[in-house]
């Protein structure tokens, strides 16, 4: 039946389209601007002029490719000027237009306005945040309250992302978002992510991409897509930038590396390599009322933990040009982190009100990642029809390793010990190996409109152990109810078709993706001789469109829908139990199936700026944390569950505003309305709730090379699965100096200035009376330094294109 509505979907958008190509046929120049080197002069301004009397009849913004477009036209002759900060002005010839003739403008370049560096002096006038079609993009550099910051730390100040308290990251709905570095998919999920994410340093990106409703070509998603784009000079020569941050909040922290780029005309060699000190501290309590039988017990956990990280980021790289047109890409990048963590935890146990006892957990862990990526790409463009081919394989080898050792120890309500001390001994590690292979295939089909096709395989295979016992005598032992091996083993085949077409004042993109999954999951305990097997075998559909609607060179509209699923991570299906304290467990769950979604978005765009977006969406099977508590054991054992479906409408806007020429504003807005509805198997649970974010930041230019920016946040109260969410907020300020020349950058900026960023929440549900608050270590000064060395401004080179600036592009033409 799916595989029914999903043709039929594409039989519609077909048949719309052939409609209104018919009806439709309107008058249109185009073309594309370009700097050095051929690159694409992005944020370019094309203008179009009277050729008679030099007029001006319309303007345009140059997309991420150059490309720019004037629609509805009237017939007659014109010029195109164009231009962009730190270059001369260019013309294009005259250009001669018939009524319903689209017409190609020779491509344009534009020369360096003078042979010194201006880059510093060009980031710092891109904005923060720019809306385009689809997707919006942030870029790093332009925001002072980013500067020594981490690609998590930024993403939760970006405007319509959400971090959880778990590090998930959403733009779209609840649902995670699949993150991608530089087009190519991370396969890591959970606190893996979020430690790749913690190991990538702001200072080595370029823009970050939010794209909400991805074409059928990304893996099928109803989170949307984070594409977070690495630097990578584009000029002949040697050049790189230079990052120093020193941070003090409770504790210390340092950042210091590099990236460097070197590109002759067949050759393009670059890397970064960043170190990471960091000692940071963190706060929690759960507050957990039992009722069992009249009798009111109370269990209260004070959890502190310090926590000591060195991190080692790398990435080595070059890109070929094989043949004119061909071009063969390789790279190795990851991420060496290691983890000292020492935790004091405090239960305090009550009955009617009354002390009864208190148990104190000590423990020391030290935690070690071992990530890399050992990728090799291809491009390469076929024939003069414009027909292209890329093939991308990547390897991942990840290791973690955790040794924990726990002290417990004992004492009454008068604070004498009631029994000895014992010590446990918790041992997990775990390696994962994954291969991915792509193929993308593209053929034009005439001039405005075009047909991909492209396969996907995954392998991933996950080795995971737990040893887990008390120590008797000199000797650790190992404790049957936890201790467990379990091996998993998923295959991912995908397929995609997606055709984008333009028609008089619409364009579109249709695509429909289709992925089979194969799972099996396999776990044994110490005591047990055959193992528990639980297989998943799954062939789902995931149609998307786009509809894109240009009613003037100010308005324009975006119409999409989208399907997506979200496979659980690998450690919420690991069905290890981890002990926390004699009354708190933590588990995965083996039979987690995946949740899916879709979602609809309308969206007004007014003058590249101002954005207005309508949503809706509805996920099934949506997995949430769950509290599994025995009233007569009082042991309560956290989990992750299927709890049953949830539905969501909202609207985000995003506003900017230029007040003065030296003060300027962004201001966005998400607010969303959620009805949880759980299955029966999990309890009556039916619950609606709002869940309203602002975003603000205000940024002035003090002098031509001073800047201060001052970043709010307030968050409503909002439900979360089974968990009440309290308000959050917080402000960030930073100020920042153009130094040596204009090529350093100093800048200090201070997060969460009132230390209010915290996490509150409570669960009423069943027997569950939980009370859960979080404190991390957010208030923090940084101060940071950047330096830009080498060449900037050279002479043009040859046209090509390196593997990797092909695949971005082909990202980049699904979602404009």
């Amino acid at each position: 039946m799916r595989v029914i509505k999903g043709c039929l979907l594409l039989l519609m958008v077909a048949v719309f389209y052939s409609f209104c190509y018919a009806q439709t046929a309107s008058t249109v120049i185009r073309g594309n601007i370009y700097i050095q080197n051929n690159a694409a002069a992005d944020a370019a301004t094309a203008v179009l002029l009277n050729a008679a009397d030099s007029s001006v009849v319309a303007s345009a913004l140059a997309d991420n490719k150059g490309a720019f477009e004037f629609k509805f036209v009237q017939p007659g002759n014109y010029l195109v000027l164009a231009s962009r900060l730190g270059y001369n002005k260019a013309y294009s010839a005259v250009i001669k237009v018939a009524a319903g003739q689209q017409v190609t403008v020779p491509s344009i370049y534009l020369q360096p306005a003078s042979t010194e560096l201006k880059e510093v002096a060009v980031v710092a006038k891109k904005p923060f945040v720019e809306v385009r079609p689809g997707k919006t993009i942030i870029n790093p550099a332009a925001s002072i309250t980013a500067d020594g910051k981490n690609a998590l730390d930024i993403l939760a100040q970006s405007p319509g992302v959400k971090v959880s308290n778990n590090d998930d990251v959403s733009i779209s709905g609840r649902q995670n978002a699949l993150i991608l570095l530089d087009g190519k998919n991370t396969n890591m999920t959970g606190a893996d992510l979020a430690a790749l994410l913690r190991s990538t340093q702001g200072s080595n990106i370029e823009r970050i991409e939010l794209i909400t409703s991805g074409s059928a070509k990304y893996d099928a998603t109803g989170g949307g897509v984070v594409n977070i784009v690495l630097k990578k000079g584009k000029n002949i020569g040697t050049n790189g930038t230079i990052n120093l941050t020193a941070g003090y909040g409770r504790y210390y922290k340092g950042i210091a590396g590099f990236t460097f780029n070197s590109r002759g005309k067949y050759v393009n060699v670059f890397g970064s390599y960043n170190a990471n000190a960091n000692k940071t501290y963190r706060n929690f309590y759960t507050d957990r009322n039992i009722n069992s039988g009249g009798a009111l017990s109370n269990y209260y956990l004070n959890y502190n933990g310090l926590q000591k990280t060195i991190t080692h980021n790398y990435r080595l790289g070059a890109d070929f040009t094989l043949a004119a047109n061909h071009n063969l890409g390789v790279q190795v990048y990851g991420f060496v982190t290691n983890n000292d963590f020492a935790k004091n935890n405090s239960l305090k146990i009550s009955n009617q009100g009354k002390l009864d006892s208190v148990i104190l957990v000590g423990s020391s862990v030290e935690r070690d990642f071992r990530n890399i990526n050992y990728n090799i790409n291809y491009s390469g463009k076929l024939d003069k029809a414009g027909r292209t081919l890329a093939a991308s394989v990547t390897y991942l080898p990840y290791t973690r390793r955790s040794d924990e050792y726990i002290t417990n120890t004992f004492f009454d309500a008068a604070g004498a010990a009631y029994r000895d001390a014992n010590q446990l001994q918790n041992l997990s590690p775990s390696h994962r190996r994954n291969i991915t292979g792509m193929l993308d295939y593209s053929n034009p089909l005439g001039k405005t409109a075009k047909l991909e096709a492209g396969v996907k395989f995954s392998h991933t295979k996950s080795d995971n152990d737990l040893t887990f016992g008390p120590k008797v005598g000199s000797v650790y032992t190992i404790d049957p109810t936890f201790s467990n091996s379990f091996l998993y083993k998923e295959d991912v085949q995908a397929g995609y078709l997606n055709y984008t077409a333009a028609f008089g004042k619409f364009d579109m993109v249709a695509g429909l993706r289709g992925e089979y999954t194969h799972a099996i999951g396999s776990s044994l305990g110490v005591n047990e001789t055959v193992p528990k097997v639980n297989t998943f075998n799954y062939l789902k559909l995931f149609p998307n469109v786009m509809l894109h609607y240009v009613k003037n060179d100010k308005n324009e509209y975006t119409l999409t829908f989208a399907r997506g699923i979200m496979r659980p991570d690998y450690e919420s299906l690991n069905p290890f139990l981890y002990y926390i304290d004699p009354y708190d467990f933590q588990s995965g769950n083996p039979y987690l199936q995946p949740e899916y979604t879709n979602t609809v978005t309308l969206t007004y765009l007014y003058n590249q700026s101002i954005s207005v977006s309508l949503y809706a969406g509805q996920t099934t099977g949506a997995n949430f944390t769950f509290y599994t508590q025995n009233d007569a054991t009082k042991v309560n054992t956290t989990t992750m569950r299927n709890l049953g479906n949830v539905k969501d409408i909202g609207l985000q806007v995003s506003l900017p505003n230029e007040f003065t020429s030296w003060w300027k504003s962004q201001l966005d807005v998400n607010a969303g309305y959620y009805h949880y509805s759980a299955y029966p198997e999990n309890g009556s649970f039916e619950r609606g709730a709002t869940d309203i974010i602002f975003n603000t930041t205000q940024s002035f230019a003090l002098t031509k090379s001073l800047a201060f920016e001052v970043m709010g946040y307030y968050e409503t109260a909002n439900q979360y699965g089974v968990r009440r969410f309290r308000p959050n907020y917080y402000m960030n300020a930073g100020l920042s100096t153009l130094v040596l020349g204009k090529r350093g950058k100093l800048s200090l900026n201070v997060t969460d200035i009132f230390n209010t960023n915290r996490d509150r929440a409570y669960a009423l549900y069943q027997n569950i009376d939980l009370r859960v608050a979080g404190k991390p270590e957010t208030r923090i000064a940084r101060l940071s330094f950047t330096y830009r060395f080498g060449k900037t401004t050279v002479k043009a080179a040859t046209k090509h294109e390196t593997g990797t600036e092909q695949e971005q592009d082909r990202m980049r033409k699904a979602t404009n």
